[in-house]
């Protein structure tokens, strides 16, 4: 083998291992990510543990991993859910509340009522062991809702129609395009029902209250703290040192401090939690993304679909 042969080869090997060491690199970065963006500084350490719930409620896979990791984690001595929240749906609420109850099997779950915490928000309360609320805080509107646009006066002005063929009268129905027949509507307000017992039995199971009580108070009402304190809907008007004082009596120091388990930020490889949205948000100088300024404008409800437990200001 001649010269510019052994040179040409030992080039090549050269190649391959810088390719090899940059790829190990890569993995290696990749994996330190991943932790990074999963990693709650302290929580090696014994802590309380506390998780904030804020906005339009919703089927949370991240969410419910982190409550899980919660759950999982021995040194995470206590949770403190804090509720800042009109509602959601009525899924949402319930598959959230059903992951905080699995993680009161293990550790105290306080609920922490802030501004707001109505309709699926108060659902989550109810995952409480004990509920503390502020004086002025607002919650209740125990109740579901079913919302349907109905767009065909603006498609008679405009002068469209649309046909269709179904195999059933109720495929598809409510439908924003024609009025909803008298059956669409009872079938409606069959699941409507459904789900309201089930959140009321849910209510009255959780707070120890008397069904046809929790039925006086799910009228869709709203209540102050101080009036939700009367109606039994939450234990204990406050905010951070009653809880401390309730978690006492549950074995868990004062002396733990508070890591808050948050939702990691969105990251990539090369950004290291810096992805393209949030660097359109700097560049711009924008509080939200452009499909979080969507959900702004409409109220976050455009995105909601299936049965929904929220509360809303009314609108004259």
């Amino acid at each position: 083998m001649d010269q510019s042969a052994i040179a040409d080869r030992r080039q090549l090997r050269r190649k391959l291992t810088f390719w090899r060491v940059a790829a190990l690199l890569v993995a290696g970065a990749a994996a330190f990510v991943a932790v990074a963006v999963n990693w709650e500084p302290g929580a090696a350490q014994n802590h309380i543990a506390r998780v904030e719930i804020s906005g339009i409620i919703q089927d949370d896979t991240e969410l419910l991993e982190r409550l899980e990791r919660i759950e999982r984690n021995d040194r995470a001595k206590a949770l403190v859910v804090s509720i800042t929240s009109p509602g959601g749906t009525t899924y949402g609420g319930e598959v959230i509340f059903k992951a905080l109850r699995k993680v009161a099997e293990k550790k105290p779950v306080v609920a922490d009522v802030r501004t707001l915490a109505a309709s699926a928000g108060y659902m989550i309360a109810t995952a409480g062991d004990t509920i503390v609320a502020g004086e002025s805080s607002i919650t209740g509107s125990i109740g579901v809702i079913f919302q349907y646009p109905q767009v065909k006066p603006l498609m008679d002005k405009l002068g469209v129609s649309l046909d269709e063929v179904k195999s059933a009268p109720l495929k598809a129905e409510p439908s924003p395009f024609h009025p909803a027949s008298e059956e669409a509507r009872a079938m409606i307000r069959r699941m409507v029902d459904d789900s309201f017992a089930w959140f009321v039995d849910l209510v009255a199971d959780r707070r120890k209250l008397p069904r046809e009580e929790v039925l006086r108070l799910a009228d869709g009402s709203i209540y102050t703290g101080r009036q939700a304190l009367q109606a039994k809907l939450v234990d204990k008007l406050g905010g951070d040192s009653e809880i401390r004082d309730y978690l006492q009596t549950r074995d868990v120091s004062r002396s733990l401090s508070v890591i808050d388990y948050e939702k990691p930020r969105r990251s990539n490889l090369f950004g290291f939690g810096i992805d393209s949205a949030d660097l359109l948000k700097g560049l711009l100088g924008l509080d939200v993304g452009p499909s979080e300024a969507i959900e702004k404008l409409g109220g976050e409800k455009l995105f909601l679909d299936g049965l929904v437990s929220v509360w809303q200001v009314g609108r004259d």
